[in-house]
Formats: C-alpha cells, structure tokens, sequence
C-alpha cells in the first residue's frame, strides 16, 4: 500500500503529497498525536477507572460473566482497567495498525495477554460468532470516541453499530450518557475570527480617513460552520459578555440504541443581558454510570464545580461556534437556541420564534457562500482585522509608495494591495495564483507583501515571498523597493505551564506499564537526524520564558535567495531557574528601516509573568529532551546549545537544541 505525507514546500508556496517508502516510521504520527496527553489526563484516567469497576460490579451482580467491548482502545489502557476490576474478558479493538501494535505489547507487558484480545479492525468490521473476531456480545461498552465537539471523530456510527451487532441489549457502557452544554455570548474579541469587517484608515494632511468595506456577499456569508476547538480558560472573560445562562443543548444515552441520522434539538431561554447575539461556546460532560455520580467535565473555569482545580487537557477542550448571522437581543427576551447534527459535526442557530423541524435539516447547514472562508481560517480573518496590525502596515507603506509607484503585492488574500492604492500608487497588482505578464513586471518599482500564505504551517514556511520575489527578479526593475525589506527567526528557551505534557512520558499510568509507548516515542522523535518543531498557538498554552529573545538566521528581501545554506551556531543563556521544556520559534520582519511586524512576542516579556503571543499566529515548537524528565530543573545547566541551517534548495529549516552545562 502507498502512503503519501502533505509537507508544506516553502519554495513553491504549496502543500505537496510526498510519496513515502516501505519503511515510512507511522510512529512519527503517533508521537505527535495526543496519545501521551490523554494518559497523563489523570482526571480522565481515574473516572474511567471508576465508571468500569461500577459496571463490571454491576453485571457480576446479575450472576454474569462480565464480557467487554473496548473500542478505540489505543494503548489498551481502559481493557487493563477493565480486566484488573474483574472482568472476564475483554475485546480490544483499535483500527491503527501500529498503535494496535503496540497495544500488543503493552497487554503482554501487563501480563493480560490471556483475558484482552486486540483486533486490529474498524469497529463496523468486527463479526461476533464461532468463526468472528468476538466469540460473543459483549454485556459492557467500554469507548473513548470523543474529541472536542463530542462527535467528531465518529462516535455516533460506531455506536450505532456496536448496539446492532455487537453488544447485548441493556448492556452497561462506559461512559453511561454526554451532555452538550451552550452558552450564547457577544464578543468583539472572537467575532472577528468569523468574517471581515470595516476597516480604518487615516490618511495624511486634509484626506482625512477611507473606510475598507467588505463585499455584501462577505456581509452577509453564514461563515464556515465547523467548530472552533479552544482553549477557552485562556480567553479573558472581559472579552465576552454572556447573554445567557449555561444550558443543557442535548444528551447522548450510551447505554442504548444510538441513531446516526441527522437530528435537531432545540431549547429555549430567556436573555440574560442585552447585546448581539454572536458566538455559541460549548463543552460536554459525560457521567461513568447511570446515576451521575461520577463525572468528567469540560467546563470552563466561570462555570466549573472546582474551577480552582481544573485538569487541563489539550486532546478535549472547548467549543467556539459563529452564529450565521447577528441577532440583537433584549434582557428578557425568549430566545429559542437550536443544535443541528450530522454523524461527525454541530452547528448551532439562534431565532426568537420556535423552528419547525423540517425534512431535510442539512439543507439548512450554514456554508460559507462567499468563498472567503475557504481561503482564510479563522486565525487568518483575526489577523485582517487586527486594526494595530493593520496600522503599522499603513506606517510602513506611506514611506515607499510615491505617485509614480507601480506595485506588486505577492501574498494571499492580502489587504496591502488595497492600501498601497488608497495611498497613492499609480498603479497596484495582486499577484496569488495566476501569472502575471512579463510587460507589467518591466513597470514594477514596488513589491510588497505580509506576507501571508495559506499553505504555510510554521513561521518560516511564508519565505515563499523571498522565492516569488527571486522568481520575479529575471523581469523586475533593479531599482525595487521591497516591502518588508528582510525578516528574522527567533528563538527563546521557555518553560511550559502544561504543554509539555503532551510529550512527555507516561511510565507507570494508573498502576500499568505503559513504557513501551515512551519508547516508542521517543524513538520516533530521535528518528530524524534532526527534531522537527511542531506548530502551537501559544497565547492558549502559557509559558514562562528562561533566556532572551535571540536572533539566529536573518533573511534579506532585498537580495535573491542564495545558494548556499545559512547556518547559525550558538547558545541561549539561562537567564532564570525552571524546567526548560522546549524552544519557542518565530519570524519578525523589518517592513522598513524603523518599522517592525512579530509574529511571536507582542509586547516585552518579563521574568516573572506569562509571555504575551500574537493570537493570530502560531508559533514553532521544539521540545527538549527535558521534557523526558518533566520535574528536572535546570539548575546546574547555564545555556541551551543550538544549530540551525535553512537549506535554499527546498526551503526546510533543520534544527537541534540541546541543554549545556
């Protein structure tokens, strides 16, 4: 069987599906799943454990034998669960051929080999009979199917199918039910991450100030509905303003037939304040037996029973869904707020009259009819609508456009080419996807750009500007001005709050040697001569820094791309006590000679308080092998060594970091 890996190419400025070999390690996937954060997910771990020792006392209480179903069994974790609280047998059923690998092992590790079967099949694929993978129903379900939006990973058909074919009927599951909370909200702060709005600029002298509006389709476009998953306990509660109160939108009974098929569940509620209905949030909760006492919640912190006690969790968080359209409410008014769903997604609606079901629901699923939204994701339109980002732009522009500029804007989906003409260039071009003709090219006097591409992942994946302007320079004028003139990566040793724990090691889980999926790991981040860093939006993950900002690689505009790589060596100076768990990474760029843009830091950090990011951005990542020993500090060891080398010929950035005495 092919397998083929996207990998953003810097030098072309697109995602390329890379044919890999035989011997392509599938473990590297794993490592960078969030395996290792769900077993150190200890609240998760001990509800879990609880809800299967209840349920198999149940069963054992009927006089039977306590058969059970374990879907999605990843590690095998829950099936040990299951067999160490008395169960008699257990079905492991994972569909990811290496992870069921592993599962394998970590079962004969544990000394479960005789009591857990692990069938590596799709779930919908397991037969039960003389001849089939189960020799019999299961009377206990045992599923961690869920992702942030509850659904999203095809909860709904597996349970379907497992009801119909492979466990008993009133059988116990684990967890019992879901329950879907909303809570509808105005935010200035996130309902710009939705669509474009006006936007300001102050022009010199008597011009006064020019107002960008969007299209009327963009106005009125009901937006992308997928789910925004996030770290909501990171977003400042004076960012929204709630409008109504938390409420139960719909539940999920596991221990019964489950229906696939598209549903609406509508409730009502009263206003609890007045303003414009923009933003729905919601979380789940699910109880581990019938009668709720055992409970994992993904409450945020205004509303959590123990909000001083919060386990964090990256594999589950929160939900930020954008209403089609705003709708004014009054303190009072009787809102009816529905959930619509299909077997994977949510989408939510908002009217002050009652809606009638009708056939056909998913005829009604918001789609973005504007076609802005399948360009830019929701960190992109929150970047465009950044007015101090977009300020410093205009800053940077008013010293190179002149009336005689004859501009090329190479970036995707930019708004620089709309302010470079409202500035007074003779003649303005937008150069994405299409060619543009040698003649034009002759005239160009002035390049600009963010620059921004959708197909970038990390930083330095937008140096396709540099490339496109390398490209361009065969037909452009040698006296160009170029716009930003040059760009910088920076690193800085930081110390994580809780991202760290998504790499890190799991050891002993719950009383289970899990090891085996610590070395795989860490095998399969050693297996590239040179770590790779990971893509993180770290305004939701707070750190603490442990060195100074360093430059380490400059890239100058103003020049072709060179030939030869760029290399830098050194070493950042602990500056403070902490646990170094990794290297934060991003791009700065000089759009003139005093005028600078980050993508990283916003503002000076201090030595004792959390860095403030750029929210619109995600920054690089690159995790230390301190992170293998999470309570080491670095006391004793001054300085974290590195070598970084951008490679021209294919626009990769290979990089180690290392702590140094």
């Amino acid at each position: 069987m092919k397998t083929f890996c996207g990998r953003a190419n810097p030098t072309t400025g697109a995602i390329e599906w890379e044919e890999e070999d035989e011997d392509y390690d599938y473990h590297q996937e794993i490592a960078r799943s969030s395996y290792a954060d769900m077993l150190h997910d200890k609240d998760r771990n001990e509800k879990y454990d609880s809800g299967i020792q209840a349920a198999v006392c149940r069963v054992k209480e009927r006089g039977q034998r306590a058969i059970v179903l374990d879907i999605g069994t990843g590690t095998g974790l829950l099936s040990m669960m299951a067999v160490r609280a008395g169960a008699d047998y257990c079905y492991a059923v994972e569909v990811f051929k290496p992870m069921a690998d592993i599962a394998q092992k970590i079962v004969d590790k544990n000394g479960f080999s005789n009591k857990i079967k692990i069938i590596n099949k799709h779930s919908t694929e397991v037969t039960v009979g003389s001849n089939g993978d189960m020799s019999s129903r299961a009377n206990i379900l045992v599923t961690e199917l869920f992702d942030t939006e509850l659904i999203g990973e095809g909860a709904l058909p597996s349970y379907e199918h497992a009801h119909k074919y492979l466990v008993q009927e009133e059988c116990e599951a684990v967890p019992h039910k879901a329950t879907v909370y909303v809570q509808v909200v105005e935010s200035k702060h996130m309902w710009p991450w939705n669509k474009m709005l006006p936007i300001h600029i102050q022009l010199d002298g008597s011009k006064g100030e020019r107002v960008i509006v969007p299209p009327r389709d963009m106005q009125v476009c009901a937006g992308s509905p997928c789910v925004y998953d996030i770290q909501l306990n990171q977003v400042n509660r004076n960012h929204f303003t709630t409008l109504t109160e938390v409420i139960e939108i719909f539940r999920v009974d596991f221990s019964k037939a489950v229906s696939s098929l598209p549903a609406r569940h509508t409730v009502q509620a009263k206003a609890t304040a007045s303003g414009q209905a923009q933003v729905v949030l919601s979380w789940w909760d699910i109880d581990m037996d019938p009668e709720g006492s055992i409970k994992c919640t993904m409450a945020p912190y205004w509303v959590h029973p123990t909000p001083k006690n919060i386990q964090w969790r990256d594999h589950w968080m929160q939900c930020v869904y954008f209403l089609p359209k705003e709708l004014p409410v009054e303190e009072g008014e009787c809102l009816h707020i529905s959930a619509t769903h299909d077997d994977y997604s949510v989408w939510y609606s908002l009217e002050r009259s009652s809606v009638t079901c009708e056939p056909d629901i998913l005829n009604e699923r918001p789609l973005c009819s504007c076609q802005a939204h399948l360009m830019c994701n929701r960190q992109r339109f929150g970047e465009l609508n950044d007015q101090h980002r977009n300020e410093i732009y205009i800053k940077a522009l008013k010293t190179v456009v002149r009336p005689d500029s004859v501009c090329v804007a190479i970036s995707d989906g930019s708004l620089l080419s709309v302010f470079a003409y409202l500035l007074g260039a003779a003649q303005v071009h937008s150069l994405e996807i299409s060619a543009v003709s040698r003649r034009v090219m002759e005239k160009v006097s002035l390049l600009i750009g963010e620059p921004f591409f959708t197909t970038s992942l990390l930083p330095w994946h937008n140096l396709y500007f540099w490339y496109a302007r390398t490209y361009l320079a065969k037909v452009l004028s040698s006296e160009l001005t170029v716009l930003p003139q040059s760009a910088i990566l920076l690193v800085m040793a930081v110390e994580f709050e809780n991202l760290w724990r998504i790499r890190a090691p799991c050891g002993v889980c719950e009383g289970f040697n899990v090891s085996l999926m610590d070395e795989m790991i860490q095998n399969s981040l050693n297996f590239r001569e040179c770590q790779e860093a990971e893509p993180h939006p770290l305004w939701e993950y707070p750190c603490r820094a442990l060195s100074d900002p360093c430059q380490v690689l400059c890239f100058d505009f103003r020049q072709e791309v060179p030939e030869q790589p760029i290399y830098s060596t050194g070493s950042l100076k602990l500056l403070r006590s902490g646990i170094c768990h990794g290297v934060v990474l991003w791009m700065d760029y000089s759009l003139t000679e005093d005028i600078s843009i980050s993508t990283g830091l916003t503002k000076p950090y201090s030595h004792t308080d959390d860095c403030n990011w750029n929210p619109h951005c995600k920054q690089g990542v690159y995790f230390l092998s301190s992170v293998t020993n999470p309570k080491s500090s670095t006391d004793g060891l001054n300085s974290v060594a590195y070598n970084v080398i951008f490679h021209p010929e294919n626009g990769e950035l290979a990089m180690d970091f290392r702590l140094a005495p």
